[in-house]
């Protein structure tokens, strides 16, 4: 079946919506107890006795909370990862105690989740800018081309803040619990985010797709099963050929031409 631009431009918009509704899951995390935001967290711990903490905490974008996302402490803009409990606290896995973030979080968690947190942003940005460009796609192969840029652009930076996120919080797992406390990765955060990566890809390939639909097809009025044909070099040439034939004991040749 045939492709056309505007089935690839609808379904790469349709991709690309999808990868920016589940950031904006993630993103606002916290903001409100109506599922699936009140579901959504990169890491649930047991922090009971950990100086300043919860007994359970639940790290999101903006917050740290207890469990259901409620209770939650001010939104702030990539928010240390030690700031579930005090300074220099007692009883928290010492592999993420350091001097950042006010004495709370050591620099491995510290800048891990800072630039993670930033990525995740420059990603949402780069993704609605993709998004309006993708509009364009309906006008053409160049509009195609133009659209899939933008999107791998949004790509590539989505890749670095769902890698960076992915490690932050695992080892930060595995640090609670290789201290003898419980911890559980969010599901809901982890499928929300490498789901838009994965909409966000296809939504990519889509559009370039797009960009290579009727690139070879003949020019109008122009038919590889009629008398012309394309030479290697472009020029044309007659595909009829020379005939020649017994007649008698002569041999009559017949130029068409």
């Amino acid at each position: 079946m045939a492709l056309s631009h505007a089935g690839l431009s609808l379904a790469s918009l349709i991709f690309l919506a999808t990868s920016i509704l589940l950031l904006w899951f993630v993103i606002l995390a916290g903001v409100t107890d109506v599922t699936p935001f009140n579901k959504t967290y990169f890491l649930s711990a047991d922090t009971g006795g950990i100086t300043g903490s919860r007994a359970r905490t639940q790290w999101t974008y903006f917050y740290m909370c207890s469990p259901g996302n409620v209770n939650c402490g001010g939104a702030w803009p990539a928010p240390p990862f030690g700031w579930a409990w005090d300074a220099n606290p007692t009883g928290a896995p010492a592999s993420l105690v350091g001097s950042h973030g006010g004495n709370t979080t050591s620099s491995y968690f510290f800048y891990m989740w800072r630039f993670g947190w930033v990525f995740y942003l420059m990603t949402l940005f780069f993704s609605v800018l993709a998004f309006f460009t993708g509009f364009l796609a309906c006008c053409g192969r160049l509009g195609s081309a133009l659209a899939g840029l933008s999107t791998m652009v949004a790509l590539f930076f989505y890749t670095i803040a769902v890698s960076l996120m992915t490690a932050t919080f695992v080892k930060g797992r595995d640090a609670f619990r290789s201290a003898g406390r419980d911890a559980t990765l969010g599901r809901y955060a982890f499928g929300f985010s490498w789901g838009a990566w994965a909409a966000l890809f296809l939504s990519m390939l889509l559009f370039f797709m797009g960009s290579r639909v009727g690139k070879d097809k003949p020019p109008s009025g122009t038919s590889n099963g009629g008398g012309w044909g394309r030479s290697k070099f472009g020029r044309k040439r007659s595909v009829r050929s020379r005939r020649s034939y017994d007649l008698g004991s002569r041999r009559v040749k017949d130029d068409y031409s």
